[in-house]
């Protein structure tokens, strides 16, 4: 008999994996091979080996970017074998490192003037991936927020989306993300990482520091509102399916999902892990918003409600956009092709 996390993981995972870069056949071939939700990661990591050797002996002959593109897949392979997978700990940080490497690897194959960008945080190190379009002397820029298990190596594709469009990426590893989370947990106030790392990128001159836009997603659905309102220099903000309040989401919330915010937020109990979530909260603070926001929710999200969405159009006013789809679930990864454009058109026109 199919283990039960793992039949909910193939049924609710399909969207999000093959909307991030996974190959469709990928998905089911690997988790075909999964029995029980114990043999997951290794199965995933099983398949990002076989994009690894075809990265090697690919660069071995001189082809670079079809080593580069099966490096990118097999760090996608490795990142989403780790996806709350945090009960299993030695696990979850191997495949990690695999991910980190392999995205790297692909990185300076595909996109050579893409950096790697290391930013001290309350005794943390943020990691972020700096990217900017061809062609482009000082373009806008855009600060694309990662969720409760999502990594800046799950944005390659996604970054490709603002870079078509003229606009540079920072995808970040804050508080309790990737590898900053390896020495740091989510903290309610993300505020403070967004304004570290504005403090850090406005200094350069090869992005535009009057030009700065958020894109959250999930959990970073709450990052972008949140630190838009404390954060000046950020001249717009997207939301996409982040809660109001994370705690009025919790016993809705996936098992494996609340296990994995336990253990990214710190908390020792389910009981502690609530009351954290709680904390995640954007009462008293949308209402400090000026800039424009835009809010993305599906209807069929069975993680954030889509009442969500609505209380903080409400509470920003004016500033604030709602387009909600009937047919999207969480993330609206289901339909990124109306997401994806839709969140870079509106910053781009936003930014100037």
């Amino acid at each position: 008999m199919t283990d039960e996390r793992v039949e909910v993981a193939i049924k609710n995972w399909a969207p999000r994996f093959t909307s991030q870069g996974v190959d469709y056949n990928d998905f089911f071939r690997t988790t075909a091979r999964v029995g029980k939700w114990e043999d997951w990661c290794r199965e995933w990591v099983a398949t990002g080996d076989v994009h690894y050797d075809l990265a090697v002996k690919a660069d071995a002959k001189g082809n670079k970017v079809s080593a580069g593109e099966r490096y990118i897949g097999a760090a996608l392979c490795y990142h989403f074998g780790k996806f709350v997978f945090q009960d299993f700990h030695d696990e979850y940080v191997f495949a990690s490192r695999k991910a980190v490497e392999a995205f790297a690897k692909g990185l300076n194959l595909l996109d050579p003037t893409g950096e790697r960008v290391e930013i001290p945080l309350d005794g943390a190190t943020m990691v972020g991936t700096l990217r900017r379009p061809a062609d482009a002397d000082k373009p806008p820029f855009v600060l694309l927020l990662a969720g409760l298990d999502s990594t800046k190596e799950e944005f390659f594709y996604w970054e490709d989306v603002f870079l078509k469009r003229g606009l540079a990426t920072f995808s970040l590893d804050g508080p309790g993300q990737g590898e900053c989370g390896y020495n740091s947990f989510i903290r309610p106030d993300y505020e403070a990482a967004v304004a570290t790392v504005l403090d850090v990128l406005t200094k350069r001159t090869d992005i535009d520091s009057n030009r700065i836009g958020l894109a959250g997603v999930s959990l970073g659905g709450y990052y972008a509102p949140r630190a838009a309102a404390y954060e000046p220099r950020v001249k717009a903000a997207v939301g996409n399916c982040g809660p109001w309040n994370f705690g009025e989401c919790w016993d809705v919330l996936p098992g494996l999902t609340r296990a994995a915010f336990r253990y990214h937020s710190g908390a020792t109990t389910d009981e502690n892990a609530k009351a954290r979530a709680y904390q995640l909260s954007l009462d008293g603070v949308a209402q400090k918003i000026r800039q424009p926001l835009l809010i993305i929710h599906g209807k069929l999200d069975r993680l954030i409600p889509w009442q969500q969405a609505h209380k903080i159009v409400d509470a920003v006013g004016k500033n604030a956009e709602l387009a909600m789809f009937e047919n999207g679930n969480h993330v609206c990864n289901n339909i990124p092709y109306i997401y994806r454009p839709l969140t870079a058109d509106w910053l781009k026109e936003k930014l100037g």
